[in-house]
């Protein structure tokens, strides 16, 4: 099969994870670029950036305008991640390529496992708490600078089961968590953008976009704690195939 075609499938599938789910998509992106484009790993992460920022940005609208994004808490998440997720980077060069694979496989495996056992949320929201939001916001951002993700995949689980967020809340509010943390983290890379083969990424992208839309009408009509179970077959997936990358 030929690029063209792939690309645009691996985008209608992170798409729909992003809209659906609001993560999985630079979890599902890299790999897809490497494994399936032929993407070096530098330019697979940096691709993936572009493809996860532009597709963020238009899954998010869509969740703010029926209200599923608490601004407040997702910039608050994403403002005090962004110091400890560069300190996580600059020791994520130090630290061997297996280890980091098997510690990304362990912590997706852990944030899936905390999904299926957390127990739904009442309509009636938990009230979010300033300095708890903090304390989750920045060690968000230090698990997901040491592993050089997004961080969708973690926010989830951590605003619904560490701040009491309902599901579609949580969603349509990581979405603004990757937003900020893929925007900072593309401003670090900005010297690899010019290199990237835009004949794919372009088409990944679009391909992206309509996928994020019908995800977030998805999102609308399956139940929370479908969605919530859903994102961890997902993590767990990705959790093993991770984990036998690094063993193997």
């Amino acid at each position: 099969m030929s690029a063209l075609p792939l690309a645009l499938a691996a985008g209608a599938v992170i798409g729909l994870a992003l809209g659906a789910l609001g993560g999985g998509g630079s979890v599902l992106a890299v790999p897809a670029l490497i494994y399936l484009l032929g993407f070096t790993p530098v330019a697979a992460t940096t691709a993936s950036l572009v493809i996860v920022i532009v597709t963020s940005v238009t899954a998010m609208s869509a969740h703010a305008r029926d209200g599923h994004v608490r601004w407040g808490t997702g910039l608050l998440f994403a403002a005090v991640g962004i110091g400890p997720a560069m300190l996580g980077s600059a020791l994520a060069d130090r630290i061997p390529e297996g280890v980091l694979t098997a510690a990304f496989a362990v912590v997706a495996g852990a944030a899936a496992v905390g999904m299926v056992r957390s127990r739904p949320v009442a309509e009636g929201a938990v009230p979010v708490r300033p300095a708890r939001a903090a304390g989750a916001g920045a060690g968000l951002g230090a698990v997901t600078g040491v592993l050089g993700v997004g961080g969708g995949f973690l926010a989830v689980p951590a605003l619904v089961g560490v701040l009491g967020m309902r599901m579609r809340d949580a969603v349509g509010t990581s979405l603004l968590v990757i937003t900020v943390n893929s925007l900072a983290a593309l401003t670090m890379r900005a010297g690899t953008v010019e290199g990237l083969d835009w004949a794919i990424v372009g088409p990944f992208v679009g391909a992206a976009i309509l996928g994020a839309w019908d995800g977030k009408r998805l999102a609308a009509k399956v139940s929370g704690r479908t969605l919530q179970r859903i994102f961890a077959l997902v993590l767990m997936a990705v959790a093993a195939f991770m984990l036998i990358e690094a063993v193997l």
